[in-house]
């Protein structure tokens, strides 16, 4: 270990730390819960089996939660720093400081690459919101409002007003700031969908939607696709990017247990999942409304469903108002990863950092607002550059850091320090799975 490492180990970031594992866990849920757990879980769910793909699901969330989380929020605590410094540190290990530092730019500009189109979806959901606040969203037929929102330059100061937003909750205070957000936010999200899927419950005709989600077909276990998308929507559900997690992990305090904060992670983003589930699909069904997944199902299928529903414009601004909750926790994590690592490796003020990513985002997003642009964006950064940034960071993680130093880690703020075996897991099945996810995805076109 050189003294570089020795000072990173001995000090504190210097944005701060979260001040408990509370605040931790619901940052890291923010980050997890996302657009995958409202537009794609729920007919990814119904259409594999329903109950059926709920096994490999949670196989994998598992797996991923312990081993692939656990990595991330290691090597940023060990680090003391984000993205571009902990691929610095890993490296170095191996004498290769610099590689380590050059190579990280890649789960990097995945982390800004996804920012860029969340926060172009972000506008969309924002529009939409505003939109059923005054009514505008009934008077128009779903997909011509949605047309129109999603086209070019269609949407600027929703798609403004979402950066502003997000730059604005990080500019007052990093970990602190941070916190505040998530705390609100995260418990704020599963209170509305619980009341969102008690009065889909009631609905007439729901009970297909029930039985599209829960009633298991077995034989779909025996189909590899099943097990292959499982796979994949366990693992972008993580938010598994080799960039976001990390710089979380490097605001954690050494008395934290980081094992104990990923389950809880896996905890919460599973259920929030299933609360998507059981709010949107029920409702589809219920009025006779064909199931489908991604934008459509949010922008289009949706209004048409509250459209129907009694009290269905009250119904309609609570749903947006949680997936917008859920969209602007996440695309804090994804700011948060970029301006730290611009804020550490530049010496640059933390404001000007954070500034010059929402500047950057929405410049760049701006001219990929029509809907076609920013879904082959979305694609390209998802299919190839954020499963290869995942892979990346379990790599330099596991085998150029190496286990030694990661099971010491993990060992902190535990009462038993963790078992060889983990090692043996993560670095011949994690790792390997890691690469199957970016060949995969490559192959199937995307699976999460």
């Amino acid at each position: 270990m050189n003294t570089e490492q020795q000072n990173q180990l001995q000090h504190p970031h210097q944005n701060g730390q979260f001040r408990n594992s509370l605040g931790f866990v619901l940052a890291c849920v923010g980050s997890a819960v996302g657009m995958g757990n409202i537009w794609l879980f729920p007919y990814r769910l119904g259409q594999f089996g329903g109950a059926a793909f709920l096994i490999p699901y949670f196989i994998f969330v598992a797996l991923f939660g312990m081993v692939g989380l656990s990595a991330e929020f290691a090597v940023g605590r060990r680090a003391r720093t984000g993205t571009l410094g902990a691929y610095k540190y890993c490296w170095a290990n191996r004498g290769q400081g610099k590689l380590g530092y050059l190579l990280g730019w890649i789960p990097l500009f995945g982390s800004l690459g996804i920012a860029i189109g969340y926060s172009v979806i972000l506008g969309w959901v924002l529009r939409t919101l505003l939109a059923g606040i005054t009514g505008e969203l009934f008077a128009k037929e779903a997909g011509t409002f949605f047309g129109e929102i999603s086209s070019s330059f269609g949407n600027i100061p929703c798609h403004g007003a979402v950066v502003i937003i997000a730059c604005a909750l990080l500019i007052f205070g990093a970990t602190k700031g941070i916190e505040r957000v998530n705390k609100v936010m995260m418990p704020a999200f599963f209170v509305l969908f619980i009341v969102l899927a008690v009065r889909v419950f009631f609905l007439e005709g729901s009970g297909e939607g029930y039985e599209f989600l829960l009633i298991p077909k077995w034989e779909y276990l025996l189909n590899i696709d099943t097990w292959i998308m499982a796979m994949g929507q366990a693992f972008f559900s993580l938010s598994i990017t080799g960039s976001g997690m990390i710089v979380y992990g490097s605001y954690l305090g050494k008395e934290e247990d980081i094992l104990k904060s990923c389950f809880n992670t896996a905890l919460f983003d599973t259920l929030a999942a299933m609360l998507a589930a059981l709010a949107i699909m029920p409702a589809v069904f219920a009025f006779g409304i064909e199931p489908t997944s991604g934008p459509s199902l949010m922008f289009i299928t949706l209004p048409g469903v509250f459209k129907q529903m009694p009290f269905g414009q009250f119904f309609a601004v609570l749903f947006f108002v949680s997936v917008a909750f859920a969209g602007i926790t996440s695309l804090i994590n994804m700011f948060e990863a970029v301006s730290e690592s611009w804020q550490s490796s530049f010496k640059l003020p933390r404001k000007l950092t954070v500034i010059l990513c929402g500047v950057i985002s929405l410049a760049v997003g701006l001219f990929i607002e029509d809907g076609n642009l920013v879904g082959s964006w979305m694609d390209f950064i998802t299919i190839l550059v954020v499963p290869f940034g995942a892979l990346l960071g379990a790599v330099s993680i596991y085998y150029v850091l190496g286990w030694k130093s990661v099971k010491e880690e993990l060992s902190q703020g535990r009462k038993k320090p963790v078992s060889q075996w983990f090692g043996y897991l993560a670095k011949y099945v994690y790792v390997p799975i890691a690469i199957a996810v970016f060949v995969l995805g490559i192959i199937y076109g995307g699976i999460g």
